[in-house]
């Protein structure tokens, strides 16, 4: 075990760097196909209608998402049993693999029906990676931090998951200014796929010298990364999904949606659109360390109420206010005070949940516990609320998100701070954690 007196900050900042590296080539590669599929749709499934090249590209995406709970728990054990350091490994290779995968599949038209039967398990395969890799990698980041900077460390693993993000919408505005439309969908959407899979090799590199956080104790208990030893801690379990549910929601709402939202809902030019969001989500990308800094001063459960406060307030007014904006400075205004409030959740969304377990199940139980409430909430979030537009009921999206996040404040209230007084792992426990 890599006692977390024993390094220094080099080798400590070093291991931050290691872990989230692998997180951002994770998201990057994850939403790379989303930002794609319109170029690569009729090579996988030719059809005459547009519509449903994408619907069908849409739903071999829904399957990565749904993967996530398997991986969860997957990885999970595999980091309570064998260690992180492993486990993180394995999750950058398999997305390398997928990647890869995709990014040289041959065509319906060369191969039939197995082209995208392929394309499905490489989803999988990527789904797998993806919901393998929060948990890892939030256990590991808590565990390597000190005790008294652990919030802003912790809080890299969502920069990068949004840098990651971020990194793939630039890069396809490149190929778009670089390469024909034409030239774009024979071949050009092959390059993101083939720079993940190489990105992810350089990541799977940084992992390997990365030293491992797990005890020898902590691997050999007879609970470790089962779901009999998880159970025993179900308190924290259902305390993750009751936070998880309304932070993934909100957080899926102001970012991936909120594109959606302007263009159909506020009826704002698609490209200015995807500007605003762009800026907005590399300002909420520099928000979480100053965020996460704050929690090692105010604490990890005032930082919780904080979000569940002010996002039960101003939800439902943020979002009336961007359904009618016309202004795009405005409306990048309203989006960035929104996500400045779910940064009081996303800055320490891993470390909280990491907190809350003993390091036998620490990883299982923060992977898998996500995992099920992100794929519920979070997941659904654009499916349920351009669903409750169709059915001209918009506004009832908005009180089913502010609904969410009220929970989140009662769960929030229940908790005692995990970073000063304990939770359920109080001091004297193994925490792993010093």
């Amino acid at each position: 075990m890599m006692e977390n007196h024993a390094i220094n900050n080099r080798q400590r900042i070093f291991a931050i760097i290691g872990a989230s590296s692998g997180n951002l080539v994770e998201w990057f590669d994850f939403y790379v196909y989303s930002f794609c599929a319109i170029y690569f749709a009729p090579a996988f499934f030719p059809s005459d209608n547009p519509t449903t090249q994408l619907l069908n590209t849409a739903g071999v995406f829904a399957v990565g998402f749904l993967m996530r709970p398997i991986g969860g728990w997957l990885f999970g054990r595999v980091a309570d049993k064998y260690g992180r350091r492993l486990s993180m490994m394995i999750s950058v290779l398999m997305m390398c693999f997928g990647s890869l995968m995709i990014a040289v599949l041959p065509t319906y038209q060369s191969i039939g029906t197995a082209a995208p039967v392929l394309l499905l398990l490489a989803r999988l395969l990527q789904g797998l990676s993806v919901g393998g890799e929060y948990g890892t990698s939030a256990t590991y980041m808590s565990e390597v931090a000190l005790n008294r900077h652990r919030g802003f460390y912790a809080s890299f693993q969502y920069v990068t998951l949004i840098g990651g993000q971020l990194l793939a919408v630039v890069l396809l505005v490149v190929l778009q200014q670089t390469l024909s439309t034409s030239q774009l969908k024979d071949w050009g959407w092959r390059i993101p796929f083939v720079m993940g899979a190489v990105a992810a090799l350089v990541a799977l590199y940084l992992r390997k010298s990365l030293n491992e956080t797990a005890s020898d104790e902590s691997r050999k208990n007879q609970d470790a990364g089962t779901l009999a030893g998880l159970m025993k801690h179900k308190g924290a379990f259902f305390t993750v999904i009751g936070f998880t549910a309304g932070g993934s929601l909100i957080f899926y709402t102001f970012t991936t949606y909120m594109q959606k939202y302007l263009v159909n809902s506020a009826h704002m030019d698609p490209k200015l659109a995807s500007v605003v969001m762009t800026c907005a989500l590399f300002c909420y990308m520099l928000l979480q360390p100053l965020f996460g800094a704050l929690s090692d001063k105010i604490g990890r459960r005032t930082n919780m109420l904080c979000f569940g406060t002010f996002a039960t307030l101003f939800t439902l007014p943020i979002l009336h206010s961007l359904n009618g904006v016309t202004n795009p400075y405005i409306a990048f205004g309203l989006i960035l005070v929104a996500l400045a409030i779910v940064s009081f959740y996303t800055s320490i969304s891993g470390l909280i949940k990491a907190e809350l377990f003993p390091p036998e199940v620490r990883a299982l139980g923060v992977g898998l516990s996500y995992a099920v409430g992100n794929a519920l909430f979070g997941g659904s979030a654009e499916f349920v609320a351009l669903r409750l537009k169709s059915l001209g009921v918009e506004s009832s999206f908005y009180w089913y998100v502010t609904i969410m996040c009220a929970i989140a404040l009662i769960v929030s209230y229940r908790l005692k701070d995990p970073g000063i007084e304990g939770y359920l792992v109080k001091a004297g426990d193994r925490t792993g954690i010093n």
